[in-house]
């Protein structure tokens, strides 16, 4: 895919709903790989089955990864390199250490109400 990132400013405006917007507000490569990967993968999956739904849920889904990162780019970058560090910790053998929050916490403190 030859779309760039392209710098969303926590105070703009959303991306809108479609593929090229949401790409472009990705702004940590793991985030565009995931995607790109993840697009190849519905449109095959789209072309088979002739179905749209899913090729709808990915766009969703992935609006909302991009909301995510217009609104807190750093908190996406720090989530990739815990990733990485429980994925070392994890090929080392060793334990992996627990939050002390609930999922319902984590998901106040991003402002997401349920």
């Amino acid at each position: 895919m030859s779309a760039q990132p392209h710098e969303f400013t926590p105070e703009g405006p959303l991306p809108e709903k479609n593929l090229c917007a949401i790409r472009r507000a990705l702004v940590v490569p793991q985030d565009r790989d995931g995607f790109d990967a993840g697009l190849d993968v519905v449109l095959a999956e789209v072309r088979a089955s002739l179905d749209l739904g899913r090729l709808n849920e990915f766009i969703h889904t992935w609006w909302l990864v991009a909301c995510d990162s217009i609104k807190d780019p750093q908190g996406r970058r720090d989530l990739y390199e815990r990733a990485a560090r429980v994925q070392d910790l994890s090929d080392a053998g060793q334990s992996i250490p627990r939050g002390d929050k609930t999922w319902r916490q984590l998901l106040a403190d991003r402002g997401v109400e349920r």
